[in-house]
This record gives C-alpha cells, structure tokens and sequence, in this order.
C-alpha cells in the first residue's frame, strides 16, 4: 500500500468520523426538550448510537459506490475475474471489530439501563417485598439528593389518579417540583399499564396487584404528556394526563389549593366516549365499559389550552 492510498483512506476517515459526529449531534433535536436528568442518560446513549451507525452506513456504501465507479468490468467484458484467495489477517480483523463493536455496545446500553432502571413484569426483586424491598430508580444526578416525597400513582383503564398522600390531595393531573427527587408508587387495578412520559425518556409498565417504586428528577418547567405505553384496552388512546413541572413555590401552592378543594368527580375521555358511542353501537356489540370517572380534589378542565410536549 504506497502512500497515496494510505493519505486517502486517512482523508476518508476524517470526513466520514467528521459527517457522523455532526448526525449524532443532530439527533438531539429529533426529541422532546429533555425535561428529567434522566433524559441525557437516554439521548447521550441514542447519539452515539446514531454517530456509529452512521458511520458503518457511510463507510459501506462509499465502499460499495467507490468499487462501483472505478472497478467495474467493461461492457462487453464477459471474462472471469482473476481469482484471489481469503486473506488471514484480513478476515480475522473485520470479524474481531466487529464483534468487540458489539459487545462494547451492549456492555453501554446495559450500563444506562441500569442507571434509567426501568424493569420488566418478572422482576419482582424490584417489588414491594416484607423485607426485600427495592426501588426501581434511575440514578440520581446528585447522589446526596432525597426524594420530595412520595406520590402514588394509580391506574385504571382507562385514567390515572395521583394521591399525594402527605396531604392527602388527589389529582388527575401529575405536579412535580423541579429539581427534586421525586419518587411514585405505580399500582394498577385491573391490567398491565405504562408509565411513558416522552419528555422524561422513562417508561416503566404498571403491573397489577404489585406497587413498583420509581423515582427520577424533573430538571425543567413546563406542561409534558403522560401516556399509557401498553395497549390496554379499548379506550386505551384516551389514557393520558397532563405533568406539569414547577418551582417549588408554586408546587406548594398548587398543593394547599388543591387540599382545600372538595373531591369531585373528574372529566374522563374514555368514560366521555363510551358514554357517546352507546347511542352508535349495533345491539349485541360486546365492549369493556371504562371505570367510573375518577373523584379526586383537583382536575384541569378537558379543552387543551397548550398541546403539552
């Protein structure tokens, strides 16, 4: 190989190392703001995912339109090719990267995984236990940091209900202080549902008859989305509630206001749309009508002001 080749090929490579670190910082903005610290656990990991691939993706076509251009046969060219045996060294070397590539990978997304800590129905480790019991939280971003306080979640198909059980307020919207540790208590009543807050980057499935603790830290005010990650049923679109993140100040404002407030009954989409398709429904038509509408102290009026993120 003389060294015109070699000034080449390290010319590529920098183009190439060049043209995927601009695609990874790119596929930031292919998100919501990231609104929980646990966010940049998930995107830093996403980034480098798509510099890599990138990367692969760019040097293998270069490769294959580069053979494609300079290296072809002639058009009437029928001959056979000169024969070439395999090459050791060669073949060793674009199996072994590969596979360490791989494992490296795997051992990263492992790492953050853990550090999101998001489990799966059959890890019950991560369940209430008498004496074993464990919380599935992602990594705080300052380890001296204690969660707010606790904050159930519950449920139901098709509605959440938080319970803020120091003041015993309930809502059918979730309030968080931003900047603190925040820990819930998720407990579904009937089925498997999902805890996904886009902006967050954490998704956790609810299983029934168990409480799953779950903590993460919102780093940035705003209204965001909850929706329900499991297909739960019919009215399963309809299972969302709005997170609003605010400054302390404001958190326990929104609590003494909402302690003060009566229960009563809660606007519920999916209780709303069964309520309306019943007057359409063909007798006979076999359906699962949604739980009662949800009683609780405070809940926001159902025409959207702001689309949440």
């Amino acid at each position: 190989m003389n060294i015109r080749t070699v000034l080449t090929l390290t010319v590529a490579a920098i183009v190439l190392a060049f043209a995927s670190w601009w695609m990874g910082q790119q596929s930031y903005t292919w998100f919501p703001p990231q609104a929980a610290a646990e966010a940049k656990l998930f995107d830093d990991l996403f980034s480098f995912l798509v510099m890599l691939g990138t990367f692969i993706f760019l040097g293998v076509t270069g490769t294959i339109l580069y053979s494609v251009l300079f290296f072809r046969a002639g058009r009437y060219d029928y001959s056979d090719g000169p024969p070439i045996e395999g090459n050791v060294p060669l073949e060793i070397v674009w199996t072994a990267i590969p596979l360490l590539l791989v494992f490296w990978i795997a051992g990263y997304s492992y790492q953050i995984y853990e550090q999101m800590a998001i489990r799966g129905p059959m890890e019950l480790v991560h369940l209430h236990m008498p004496s074993m019991m464990e919380s599935a939280y992602a990594a705080p971003a300052d380890e001296g940091t204690e969660p707010v306080e606790e904050i159930e979640v519950h449920a139901k198909q098709w509605a959440w209900v938080f319970r803020y059980p120091e003041q015993d307020v309930t809502s059918t919207e979730l309030h968080l202080p931003i900047d603190h540790r925040v820990r819930l208590a998720l407990q579904s009543e009937d089925v498997i549902h999902g805890f996904f807050v886009p902006a967050f980057r954490i998704k956790q499935d609810v299983i029934p008859g168990k409480t799953i603790d779950f903590e993460f830290t919102p780093i940035r005010v705003g209204k965001y989305r909850l929706r329900d990650s499991q297909y739960s049923g019919t009215y399963f679109a309809a299972m969302q509630a709005d997170v609003v993140v605010e400054s302390a100040d404001d958190y326990q404002q929104w609590l003494a206001m909402a302690a003060s407030t009566p229960p009563q009954p809660a606007y519920n989409r999916a209780a709303a749309e069964y309520q309306a398709s019943q007057k359409a429904l063909v007798p006979g038509w076999k359906t699962i009508p949604p739980a009662p509408p949800p009683v609780v102290n405070y809940a926001p009026k159902h025409e959207a002001t702001s689309p949440p993120v």
